[in-house]
């Protein structure tokens, strides 16, 4: 983004402001705010403190393996890279279609991991401050106290999320890092017992997803100024969307709209994102930061993910998440919702959906067929669009005549959001930080902004470690004048 430190004429009279290392997120990262005299805050930066090797970890691999290797970007939602990737070695192996055992068994391996993906952001990472609120003690406000205060609620994310694993594991053949699509398709379908043994819990599952969106209903509308305002930016937004122009996770064509709701581009066929999409780099970041190309690098950020798929798409197949979805709208007065906070009502919406796709797929004989893989000829390139828990991925590789990758690209879904967090980040300390004196609920609310995209910073990254989390404040002469330092156990200390 254009930062302020970048066009203030006397930055060293600003005072900064870490936070590291961000927590209940999945990686690693720390955020820096650069403070003006009069206490606004004049520039806001998420650093992604990790490095992605994986684009060249994979050249010189043949293209098969890719879809198996990209996976381990991250244990979360491997499923995604998992996916992408095999749809971009289809186009390698001249697959132009699928059969359709092969898409549906994909799409039910998709909405598992959707499933269980959503269910942990919000049962385990951002309930505890929706239940507890962001200044409860910091040793209460975990998936250890929602447990002991609230241990329904917790069971009830346990066994969503298992279920979505289980369903993973009955497409991919493991939950973690599986090998269930492959170039041109799939290498196994259902048997009857397993879709009978799925069957025995959706009418539970479903219920315990609309119970989860109603909590949070509950929680958004007793504060609902606050949580509209919350960290609230308007922006363009970008997704997937069908043909017809439906909710789409899988497969569709790429739509962008800005902040009021304008169409940008619509049905944009993804192997041509790159006439669409940009990237920027920064020095302060390992991630990049994605711009739709016609709007330039300084106007043409965006967001992804659940908020974006549910402002953008035009209806919901499923009944139950399309009822939702209609709600939802309405606290956008007809335009689109802008509030980070919805994030999390637009990531159960999806969650509901998910359950209900899940239901209609296990009726559907076509995931016991036996035609599993189709192809064609040899490509010199392809390129495999999904939409991840998170947001839009893109995998893109190139490969010589022999089949070994010479090039790959991914674009991740925290990586279009990285602007976004960002200002998010600004918007939050500028009315929560009163340039004196530091505190653990201004740490705490500083995260629950960037926590309301549901970041993976491995996948936008990737690498291995472990740090401190420290937040110090320094006065415009450069003295430091208040830290705060959070133990690997949970215990925060002032060591000033």
């Amino acid at each position: 983004m254009t930062s302020a430190l970048e066009t203030a004429a006397n930055p060293q009279d600003m005072k900064r402001i870490v936070i590291e290392p961000l927590t209940r997120v999945e990686g690693h990262g720390k955020v820096t705010l650069l403070q003006g005299k009069n206490r606004n805050i004049r520039q806001a930066r998420l650093h992604i403190t990790e490095f992605r090797g994986f684009e060249k970890f994979i050249q010189g691999r043949p293209y098969w393996e890719a879809p198996v290797l990209v996976q381990r970007l991250c244990g979360i939602c491997p499923v995604s890279h998992h996916l992408a990737a095999a749809k971009a070695t289809d186009m390698i192996v001249g697959a132009s279609e699928l059969t359709p055992t092969a898409e549906k068994i994909r799409r039910l391996m998709h909405y598992g991991q959707t499933l269980q993906s959503h269910a942990l952001h919000f049962f385990h990472l951002c309930s505890p401050d929706l239940l507890f609120g962001f200044d409860d003690d910091v040793h209460h406000r975990n998936i250890v106290g929602v447990i002991e205060d609230s241990p329904e609620i917790a069971k009830q994310g346990v066994l969503l999320r298992k279920y979505g694993q289980e369903v993973i594991r009955l497409t991919a053949g493991k939950r973690i890092h599986g090998t269930g699509a492959i170039p041109g398709g799939v290498n196994k379908s259902m048997s009857i017992d397993e879709i009978h043994y799925l069957q025995d819990d959706i009418a539970q599952i479903i219920g315990w997803a609309q119970d989860a969106l109603e909590l949070f209903k509950k929680v958004f509308f007793e504060q609902y100024d606050y949580n509209m305002g919350f960290a609230a930016i308007e922006t363009s937004m970008m997704s997937q969307v069908r043909d017809d122009g439906s909710f789409e996770l899988y497969h569709g064509g790429l739509r962008a709209k800005d902040k009021l709701g304008n169409t940008i581009f619509d049905h944009v066929d993804y192997r041509q994102y790159e006439d669409y999409i940009r990237e920027s780099v920064k020095d302060w970041s390992y991630m990049k930061f994605p711009f739709i190309t016609k709007l330039g690098e300084d106007d043409g950020w965006y967001r992804v993910g659940p908020l974006a798929r549910v402002n953008n798409c035009d209806f919901f197949s499923t009944p139950m998440a399309e009822a939702e979805r209609k709600e939802f709208m309405t606290i956008g007065n007809g335009l689109p919702v802008q509030s980070t906070m919805a994030y999390h009502w637009a990531r159960l919406i999806e969650l509901l959906h998910c359950t209900e796709a899940i239901a209609e797929l296990l009726c559907d004989s076509d995931i016991v067929g036996k035609d599993l893989r189709t192809k064609g000829e040899l490509q010199s390139f392809g390129t495999g669009v999904i939409e991840a828990p998170r947001g839009t991925l893109f995998h893109h590789y190139e490969v010589d005549d022999e089949g070994i990758i010479t090039k790959a690209s991914l674009i991740v879904s925290t990586t279009n959001n990285n602007q976004a967090m960002n200002e998010s980040i600004r918007k939050v300390a500028n009315q929560y930080l009163d340039g004196r004196r530091l505190s653990e609920v201004l740490l705490n609310q500083v995260e629950v902004a960037i926590r309301a995209y549901d970041p993976c910073l491995s996948c936008a990254t990737h690498a291995i470690g472990k740090m401190p989390m420290e937040l110090n404040l320094v006065d415009d002469g450069g003295e430091l004048i208040d830290r705060l330092e959070k133990r690997a156990n949970g215990q925060i200390d002032r060591t000033l």
